[in-house]
Protein backbone atom coordinates (compact mmCIF):
# COMPACT_ATOMS: atom_id res chain seq x y z
CA UNK A 1 0.00 0.00 0.00
CA UNK A 2 1.50 3.50 -1.01
CA UNK A 3 0.65 5.62 1.77
CA UNK A 4 0.51 9.42 1.13
CA UNK A 5 -1.41 12.16 0.08
CA UNK A 6 0.88 14.23 -1.42
CA UNK A 7 1.21 16.08 -4.80
CA UNK A 8 4.10 13.83 -5.41
CA UNK A 9 2.34 10.27 -4.26
CA UNK A 10 -0.85 11.23 -5.77
CA UNK A 11 1.16 11.56 -9.34
CA UNK A 12 2.57 8.23 -8.82
CA UNK A 13 -0.30 6.36 -8.13
CA UNK A 14 -1.97 7.64 -11.28
CA UNK A 15 1.71 6.89 -12.99
CA UNK A 16 1.22 3.30 -11.64
CA UNK A 17 -2.00 2.83 -12.16
CA UNK A 18 -1.50 3.64 -16.34
CA UNK A 19 1.76 1.27 -16.22
CA UNK A 20 -0.12 -1.60 -14.36
CA UNK A 21 -2.60 -1.99 -17.00
CA UNK A 22 0.53 -2.43 -19.80
CA UNK A 23 2.27 -5.77 -20.46
CA UNK A 24 6.07 -3.75 -20.49
CA UNK A 25 8.92 -3.97 -18.77
CA UNK A 26 9.24 -1.47 -15.43
CA UNK A 27 12.22 0.01 -14.16
CA UNK A 28 11.89 1.58 -10.76
CA UNK A 29 14.68 4.01 -9.31
CA UNK A 30 15.19 6.11 -6.06
CA UNK A 31 16.68 5.66 -3.43
CA UNK A 32 17.07 3.39 -0.33
CA UNK A 33 14.09 3.01 1.51
CA UNK A 34 11.65 4.94 -0.25
CA UNK A 35 9.36 1.87 -1.10
CA UNK A 36 10.21 0.63 -4.48
CA UNK A 37 9.07 -2.57 -3.67
CA UNK A 38 5.84 -1.61 -2.53
CA UNK A 39 5.85 0.18 -5.70
CA UNK A 40 6.43 -3.14 -7.58
CA UNK A 41 3.54 -4.96 -5.64
CA UNK A 42 1.27 -1.78 -6.34
CA UNK A 43 1.76 -2.57 -10.50
CA UNK A 44 1.36 -5.85 -9.88
CA UNK A 45 -1.85 -5.47 -7.71
CA UNK A 46 -3.49 -3.60 -10.94
CA UNK A 47 -2.63 -5.46 -13.35
CA UNK A 48 -4.42 -8.46 -15.00
CA UNK A 49 -1.52 -10.58 -13.25
CA UNK A 50 -2.79 -9.82 -9.57
CA UNK A 51 -3.78 -13.51 -9.34
CA UNK A 52 -0.51 -14.49 -10.94
CA UNK A 53 2.48 -15.00 -7.91
CA UNK A 54 5.10 -12.03 -7.10
CA UNK A 55 8.41 -13.41 -6.73
CA UNK A 56 10.49 -11.24 -5.32
CA UNK A 57 14.74 -11.14 -5.99
CA UNK A 58 17.49 -9.29 -3.79
CA UNK A 59 20.27 -9.30 -6.88
CA UNK A 60 22.81 -7.87 -4.25
CA UNK A 61 22.38 -11.04 -2.54
CA UNK A 62 22.95 -13.55 -5.14
CA UNK A 63 26.18 -15.49 -5.06
CA UNK A 64 27.69 -15.23 -8.25
CA UNK A 65 28.22 -19.02 -9.08
CA UNK A 66 24.58 -19.27 -8.16
CA UNK A 67 22.68 -16.70 -10.17
CA UNK A 68 21.77 -19.09 -13.18
CA UNK A 69 20.65 -21.69 -10.89
CA UNK A 70 18.84 -18.92 -8.61
CA UNK A 71 16.94 -17.23 -11.70
CA UNK A 72 16.24 -20.60 -13.88
CA UNK A 73 16.66 -23.69 -11.89
CA UNK A 74 18.23 -27.04 -12.33
CA UNK A 75 17.52 -30.18 -13.70
CA UNK A 76 17.63 -32.91 -11.56
CA UNK A 77 20.80 -35.16 -11.11
CA UNK A 78 22.82 -31.95 -12.85
CA UNK A 79 24.82 -33.17 -9.85
CA UNK A 80 25.57 -35.65 -7.00
CA UNK A 81 22.90 -34.84 -4.71
CA UNK A 82 20.98 -31.77 -6.57
CA UNK A 83 17.65 -31.88 -6.66
CA UNK A 84 16.46 -30.26 -9.42
CA UNK A 85 14.19 -27.17 -9.10
CA UNK A 86 12.58 -24.45 -10.74
CA UNK A 87 14.33 -20.88 -10.85
CA UNK A 88 12.75 -17.55 -10.46
CA UNK A 89 11.19 -17.23 -13.96
CA UNK A 90 9.45 -20.28 -13.89
CA UNK A 91 8.11 -19.64 -10.44
CA UNK A 92 6.36 -16.24 -11.39
CA UNK A 93 5.24 -17.38 -14.63
CA UNK A 94 1.67 -16.14 -15.15
CA UNK A 95 2.95 -13.58 -12.69
CA UNK A 96 5.42 -10.40 -11.79
CA UNK A 97 9.02 -11.40 -10.99
CA UNK A 98 11.24 -8.30 -9.10
CA UNK A 99 14.38 -7.48 -9.44
CA UNK A 100 15.39 -5.81 -6.30
CA UNK A 101 18.72 -3.69 -7.38
CA UNK A 102 19.71 -5.14 -10.42
CA UNK A 103 21.94 -2.43 -10.48
CA UNK A 104 24.71 -4.95 -8.43
CA UNK A 105 24.52 -8.17 -10.86
CA UNK A 106 28.25 -8.63 -12.01
CA UNK A 107 28.70 -8.27 -15.75
CA UNK A 108 28.03 -12.56 -16.56
CA UNK A 109 24.49 -12.04 -14.42
CA UNK A 110 23.70 -8.61 -17.25
CA UNK A 111 24.24 -10.89 -19.93
CA UNK A 112 22.87 -13.98 -19.22
CA UNK A 113 19.66 -12.07 -17.72
CA UNK A 114 19.62 -9.92 -21.19
CA UNK A 115 19.47 -13.42 -22.71
CA UNK A 116 16.20 -13.87 -21.15
CA UNK A 117 14.45 -10.99 -21.56
CA UNK A 118 15.00 -10.90 -25.01
CA UNK A 119 12.77 -14.58 -26.06
CA UNK A 120 11.51 -14.93 -22.54
CA UNK A 121 12.74 -18.63 -22.25
CA UNK A 122 14.63 -20.17 -19.65
CA UNK A 123 17.12 -23.24 -19.82
CA UNK A 124 17.93 -25.12 -16.36
CA UNK A 125 21.59 -25.65 -15.58
CA UNK A 126 22.17 -29.08 -16.87
CA UNK A 127 19.25 -28.95 -19.06
CA UNK A 128 18.45 -29.12 -22.69
CA UNK A 129 15.18 -27.74 -23.29
CA UNK A 130 13.91 -24.26 -23.17
CA UNK A 131 11.32 -23.45 -21.53
CA UNK A 132 8.71 -20.39 -22.25
CA UNK A 133 7.84 -18.25 -19.40
CA UNK A 134 4.72 -15.79 -19.60
CA UNK A 135 6.67 -13.43 -16.76
CA UNK A 136 6.84 -9.68 -16.39
CA UNK A 137 9.45 -8.51 -15.34
CA UNK A 138 9.66 -4.77 -12.74
CA UNK A 139 13.39 -4.32 -11.68
CA UNK A 140 14.30 -1.63 -9.80
CA UNK A 141 17.65 0.12 -8.11
CA UNK A 142 18.80 2.84 -6.06
CA UNK A 143 21.72 3.91 -8.36
CA UNK A 144 22.13 6.01 -11.60
CA UNK A 145 21.72 2.95 -14.39
CA UNK A 146 22.31 5.74 -16.87
CA UNK A 147 25.36 6.62 -15.27
CA UNK A 148 26.77 3.35 -15.24
CA UNK A 149 26.10 2.62 -18.60
CA UNK A 150 28.12 5.69 -19.38
CA UNK A 151 30.86 4.15 -16.90
CA UNK A 152 30.85 0.82 -18.62
CA UNK A 153 29.75 -1.03 -15.26
CA UNK A 154 26.67 -1.66 -16.75
CA UNK A 155 25.03 -3.31 -19.91
CA UNK A 156 23.60 -0.38 -22.40
CA UNK A 157 21.41 -3.17 -24.05
CA UNK A 158 20.20 -4.48 -20.60
CA UNK A 159 19.25 -1.12 -19.48
CA UNK A 160 16.97 -0.31 -22.94
CA UNK A 161 15.48 -3.31 -22.31
CA UNK A 162 14.74 -3.11 -18.47
CA UNK A 163 13.93 0.63 -19.25
CA UNK A 164 10.81 0.27 -20.95
CA UNK A 165 8.78 2.44 -18.64
CA UNK A 166 10.95 4.40 -15.77
CA UNK A 167 9.12 5.34 -12.14
CA UNK A 168 10.64 7.50 -10.26
CA UNK A 169 10.32 7.24 -6.55
CA UNK A 170 10.40 10.27 -5.04
CA UNK A 171 12.36 10.91 -0.95
CA UNK A 172 10.65 11.49 1.72
CA UNK A 173 12.53 14.79 1.95
CA UNK A 174 10.51 15.52 -0.89
CA UNK A 175 7.11 15.11 0.17
CA UNK A 176 7.09 15.96 4.06
CA UNK A 177 3.36 16.26 3.96
CA UNK A 178 3.11 12.61 4.14
CA UNK A 179 5.14 11.97 7.40
CA UNK A 180 2.27 12.87 9.49
CA UNK A 181 -0.32 10.58 7.83
CA UNK A 182 3.17 7.53 7.46
CA UNK A 183 3.56 8.23 11.30
CA UNK A 184 -0.05 7.02 11.79
CA UNK A 185 0.49 4.26 9.51
CA UNK A 186 3.48 2.81 11.28
CA UNK A 187 1.81 3.60 14.65
CA UNK A 188 -1.05 1.30 14.02
CA UNK A 189 1.18 -1.35 12.36
CA UNK A 190 3.41 -1.09 15.64
CA UNK A 191 1.15 -0.42 18.58
CA UNK A 192 -0.65 -3.80 17.73
CA UNK A 193 -4.01 -1.77 17.89
CA UNK A 194 -3.71 0.27 21.49
CA UNK A 195 -4.15 4.08 20.57
CA UNK A 196 -0.98 5.83 20.41
CA UNK A 197 -0.06 9.36 19.38
CA UNK A 198 3.13 11.64 18.99
CA UNK A 199 3.28 14.85 20.71
CA UNK A 200 3.55 18.53 19.35
CA UNK A 201 7.49 18.75 19.60
CA UNK A 202 7.79 15.24 17.87
CA UNK A 203 5.32 15.92 15.09
CA UNK A 204 8.28 19.23 14.26
CA UNK A 205 11.29 17.52 14.77
CA UNK A 206 9.95 14.69 12.49
CA UNK A 207 9.26 17.05 9.80
CA UNK A 208 12.26 18.92 9.96
CA UNK A 209 14.47 16.32 9.94
CA UNK A 210 15.83 14.90 6.43
CA UNK A 211 15.21 11.42 6.51
CA UNK A 212 18.50 9.85 4.77
CA UNK A 213 17.24 6.17 5.35
CA UNK A 214 13.24 7.38 3.80
CA UNK A 215 10.62 5.59 4.47
CA UNK A 216 11.98 2.33 6.02
CA UNK A 217 14.12 4.63 8.22
CA UNK A 218 10.56 6.12 9.54
CA UNK A 219 9.16 3.03 10.23
CA UNK A 220 12.16 1.95 12.33
CA UNK A 221 12.24 5.04 14.07
CA UNK A 222 8.29 4.40 15.19
CA UNK A 223 9.10 0.66 16.00
CA UNK A 224 11.94 1.90 18.30
CA UNK A 225 9.56 4.80 19.69
CA UNK A 226 6.90 2.15 20.39
CA UNK A 227 9.05 -0.21 21.80
CA UNK A 228 10.77 2.66 24.61
CA UNK A 229 7.59 4.73 25.28
CA UNK A 230 6.26 3.99 28.72
CA UNK A 231 3.30 6.48 27.96
CA UNK A 232 0.86 6.41 25.27
CA UNK A 233 1.91 9.10 23.65
CA UNK A 234 5.44 9.30 21.65
CA UNK A 235 8.22 11.95 23.73
CA UNK A 236 11.29 13.83 22.08
CA UNK A 237 12.97 11.23 25.07
CA UNK A 238 11.85 8.21 22.70
CA UNK A 239 13.65 9.82 19.27
CA UNK A 240 16.90 8.97 18.23
CA UNK A 241 19.18 11.46 19.30
CA UNK A 242 19.49 12.47 15.08
CA UNK A 243 16.52 13.65 15.40
CA UNK A 244 15.94 14.90 18.36
CA UNK A 245 18.20 17.57 18.31
CA UNK A 246 17.02 19.14 15.87
CA UNK A 247 17.68 22.90 15.35
CA UNK A 248 15.69 25.63 17.76
CA UNK A 249 13.68 28.03 16.22
CA UNK A 250 15.34 31.53 14.94
CA UNK A 251 15.06 33.74 16.84
CA UNK A 252 13.40 37.21 15.55
CA UNK A 253 13.37 40.59 16.20
CA UNK A 254 10.24 42.28 14.25
CA UNK A 255 8.77 44.87 15.08
CA UNK A 256 5.01 44.89 15.40
CA UNK A 257 4.21 47.22 12.43
CA UNK A 258 5.48 45.06 9.80
CA UNK A 259 3.11 43.86 6.52
CA UNK A 260 2.96 40.64 6.62
CA UNK A 261 5.46 40.42 3.23
CA UNK A 262 8.20 41.88 5.80
CA UNK A 263 7.58 39.51 7.88
CA UNK A 264 7.89 36.73 5.85
CA UNK A 265 11.31 38.15 4.88
CA UNK A 266 12.70 38.56 7.67
CA UNK A 267 11.88 35.14 8.69
CA UNK A 268 13.24 33.87 5.17
CA UNK A 269 16.73 35.44 6.60
CA UNK A 270 16.62 34.44 9.81
CA UNK A 271 16.15 30.52 8.85
CA UNK A 272 19.02 31.06 6.16
CA UNK A 273 21.02 32.31 8.72
CA UNK A 274 20.56 29.39 11.01
CA UNK A 275 21.22 27.13 7.98
CA UNK A 276 24.41 28.79 7.00
CA UNK A 277 23.35 30.02 4.34
CA UNK A 278 22.05 26.16 2.48
CA UNK A 279 19.59 27.63 0.84
CA UNK A 280 17.93 24.09 0.06
CA UNK A 281 17.70 23.14 3.87
CA UNK A 282 16.23 26.57 4.54
CA UNK A 283 13.75 25.81 1.45
CA UNK A 284 12.98 22.15 2.87
CA UNK A 285 12.58 23.96 6.39
CA UNK A 286 10.12 26.50 5.39
CA UNK A 287 8.40 24.65 2.80
CA UNK A 288 8.96 27.13 0.13
CA UNK A 289 10.32 26.60 -3.49
CA UNK A 290 13.89 28.14 -4.36
CA UNK A 291 11.99 30.99 -6.44
CA UNK A 292 9.50 31.85 -3.57
CA UNK A 293 12.68 31.82 -0.92
CA UNK A 294 15.03 34.07 -3.23
CA UNK A 295 12.22 36.58 -3.44
CA UNK A 296 11.88 36.36 -0.17
CA UNK A 297 15.34 37.32 0.96
CA UNK A 298 15.83 39.55 -1.56
CA UNK A 299 12.82 41.66 -0.01
CA UNK A 300 13.22 44.95 1.44
CA UNK A 301 11.59 44.73 4.59
CA UNK A 302 9.18 47.81 5.73
CA UNK A 303 11.27 49.24 8.45
CA UNK A 304 14.56 48.87 6.50
CA UNK A 305 12.93 50.64 3.47
CA UNK A 306 11.46 53.64 5.94
CA UNK A 307 15.09 53.66 7.74
CA UNK A 308 16.62 53.74 3.76
CA UNK A 309 14.13 56.45 2.89
CA UNK A 310 15.21 58.59 6.02
CA UNK A 311 19.01 58.66 5.65
CA UNK A 312 17.98 59.42 1.92
CA UNK A 313 16.10 62.29 2.77
CA UNK A 314 18.72 63.30 5.85
CA UNK A 315 21.04 63.14 2.73
CA UNK A 316 19.76 65.26 0.67
CA UNK A 317 18.77 67.49 3.63
CA UNK A 318 22.23 68.15 4.09
CA UNK A 319 23.26 68.68 0.46
CA UNK A 320 20.63 71.07 -0.13
CA UNK A 321 22.05 73.29 3.30
CA UNK A 322 25.53 72.76 1.89
CA UNK A 323 24.40 74.53 -1.62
Amino acid sequence: MLVGNSILMQELRQKVGRIARTPFTVLIEGESGVGKELVAREVHMRSARLHGPFIAVNCAALVETLVETELFGIEERTATGVRGRRGKFELANGGTLFLDEVGDLSPTAQAKLLRVLQDMTVERVGGQDSRVVDTRVVAATNRQLGDMVRAGRFRADLYYRLAGVEVEVPPLRDRRDDIPLLTTHFLRLYARGAPMTVSLAVSEAMLIYDWPGNVRQLGRVIERAVALSTTSEILMSDLPDAIARRPSSPRLDIPLDGTLRSWSSRYARAVLAQCEGNKKRACDILDVSYHTLKSLIEHVPDDEMTRQRVAALAADEVENSVA
